[in-house]
């Protein structure tokens, strides 16, 4: 881009700027998944808990913070009240008894595909102004931008 292809303005300029827009759309795009979410009175990082638990549980706890690069605190703080709405259990883990391992119950799983679902819906409604073949190359150029 040579200088008389750039915005006028330093605002015009940053909004021209790839990772100010990938920010913005991704902005979006998790607000209207927490949104959606919201209706199973969940969070973002509480779907993030349950989703680990669906996909590697049973867990300790150590092993889901180190998972999911979230401040230990925090995650005992979300699991308490996971396990108070009983979408999850924590029991002494048979191989470390030192040790809490934290499992999904029946009712966190059907959680977990709820929000799955929500979430699609929700993803849909953000690429909704892209036919489906360019959805297809957003997502390949994302993920090359990604790896990169």
């Amino acid at each position: 881009m040579s200088e008389s292809d750039l915005p006028s303005g330093a605002l015009a300029h940053l909004r021209s700027l790839p990772s100010w827009l990938a920010g913005q759309v991704a902005a979006r795009g998790r607000s209207l998944v927490a949104e959606a979410i919201a209706a199973e009175g969940l969070k973002l990082q509480h779907h993030a808990v349950l989703a680990a638990l669906a996909d590697e549980g049973p867990l300790a706890q150590a092993d889901l913070v180190r998972r999911l690069g979230f401040d230990a605190k925090d995650v005992v703080l979300m699991l308490n009240h996971l396990e108070r709405v009983g979408l999850l259990v924590r029991e002494p883990d048979p191989r470390d008894r030192r040790k809490n391992a934290v499992t999904l119950t029946p009712d966190g799983a059907g959680t977990v595909e709820r929000c799955a679902a929500l979430a699609d819906a929700a993803n849909e409604r953000l690429l909704a102004p892209l036919s489906s073949d360019e959805r297809r190359v957003l997502m390949s150029l994302l993920a090359r931008v990604h790896e990169g």
